[in-house]
């Protein structure tokens, strides 16, 4: 028996990659403001739990929609919302303050590697 054929995998830019990771690592970051918000009775558990819980998906989402500009808008929203999260803890303004710069950087430098990326033509890699 033959195996089917696979079709190949897409390719993700380095864009897409770099700004999957920091929405990745931003996700962890709620669970652990969540359990904070919630151990440190900042929220009402149903609000710490639902409330993180959602920011959460949402993150976890966004990552995966990033091949698609308005994928790429709803992360820059997230990290609005990030931001925002230093309502119910104050230190998360600075955290929140730190991945966002990140997010900036690997944006910028996401799409100067995408650049190059492109310009190198077949004929020069063979």
């Amino acid at each position: 028996m033959s195996e089917p054929a696979r079709t190949p995998r897409r390719e993700r830019s380095v864009s897409e990659s770099l700004l999957s990771i920091v929405l990745g690592l931003e996700a962890i970051l709620v669970f652990f403001v969540m359990l904070t918000a919630f151990g440190l009775k900042a929220l009402p558990p149903l609000a710490a739990f639902a409330g993180g819980g959602g920011l959460i998906l949402a993150l976890v989402l966004a990552a995966s929609l990033l091949r698609f500009p308005w994928g790429v808008w709803l992360g820059w929203l997230l990290q609005a919302v990030l931001v925002t999260t230093g309502v119910v803890l104050p230190i998360m303004y600075f955290i929140a303050a730190g991945f966002v710069a990140i997010w900036i950087y690997c944006f910028i430098k996401g799409r100067q590697l995408d650049r190059a990326r492109a310009a190198i033509t077949p004929e020069e890699t063979a």
